[in-house]
């Protein structure tokens, strides 16, 4: 069985005091350990109050960008070893926007999951066709190659520690969300994969997720999915009701 796993990405939001308020609310409000993993993911400037706040809680912390290099001339980068000293168990890498405004290669997000994986962080690993590509029937291939290139290199006893998230372009911040068919044939077709990449066993493992304008109204149904299990939340992570109620409905 797949635990499954609901991370809040944050993104360029909320202060320290801010971070602070809603880490302890979900301290207090999260009624399922054990039972779904959770996982938030604050600015860098607030990962070290999130920490503190989190400590000995069975919340885990995720930063949202990593440098694949340890240390070196990389202005405004940040180490893996720094996120290890804070305490981050996960790290975002390849989301959209960090493909789009930042250009970043299916070959630079490659070597930050195996820079991951090489300080035993946890790589989630975004994925996910504009709406051009998938009017032009070519979503398929476009996830299918930045899943292989963005685990390139990697040993399958290392693929059992990477969670992928499927995030169609289209429907991150839009509110629009991609059908329950087809987002549940996309996360098969990503295990299939993976299968191929691997082996069955393998790809029974790994965790995919799904991330585009989830909400409390449409969690249940998503997170029902055969094929799903858990959800990247963008801005309803941002409102404790909200990303509480999308943990109880996994």
């Amino acid at each position: 069985m797949r635990t499954p796993i609901i991370a809040g990405n944050w993104k360029m939001h909320l202060n320290r005091c801010q971070t602070a308020q809603l880490a302890g609310e979900l301290k207090v409000g999260h009624k399922w350990p054990g039972q779904v993993e959770v996982v938030i993911a604050p600015p860098f400037t607030s990962l070290g109050t999130a920490a503190e706040v989190l400590q000995d809680t069975p919340i885990s912390l995720a930063a949202q960008n990593v440098h694949p290099k340890d240390q070196g001339a990389f202005t405004g980068e940040i180490s893996p070893v720094f996120l290890v000293e804070l305490g981050c168990e996960y790290v975002i890498v390849g989301h959209s926007e960090r493909r789009e405004y930042f250009l970043e290669s299916d070959d630079f997000i490659n070597q930050k999951v195996k820079t991951l994986l090489a300080k035993n962080l946890k790589p989630i690993l975004c994925v996910g066709e504009r709406l051009e590509h998938r009017e032009q029937n070519q979503h398929y291939d476009i996830v299918g190659e930045q899943v292989i290139n963005g685990v390139a290199q990697i040993e399958s006893t290392e693929m059992e520690k990477i969670v992928i998230a499927y995030e169609p372009v289209w429907a991150i911040g839009t509110g629009k969300v991609a059908t329950s068919e087809q987002i549940d044939e996309m996360h098969l077709f990503i295990r299939k994969v993976i299968e191929r990449r691997f082996n069955s066993d393998i790809a029974a493992k790994v965790r995919i997720q799904y991330g585009g304008s989830v909400k409390p109204d449409n969690a249940a149904e998503i997170l029902g999915l055969p094929n799903v299990d858990g959800a990247l939340v963008g801005g309803a992570s941002l409102k404790t009701s909200d990303f509480l109620a999308i943990v109880k409905a996994c």
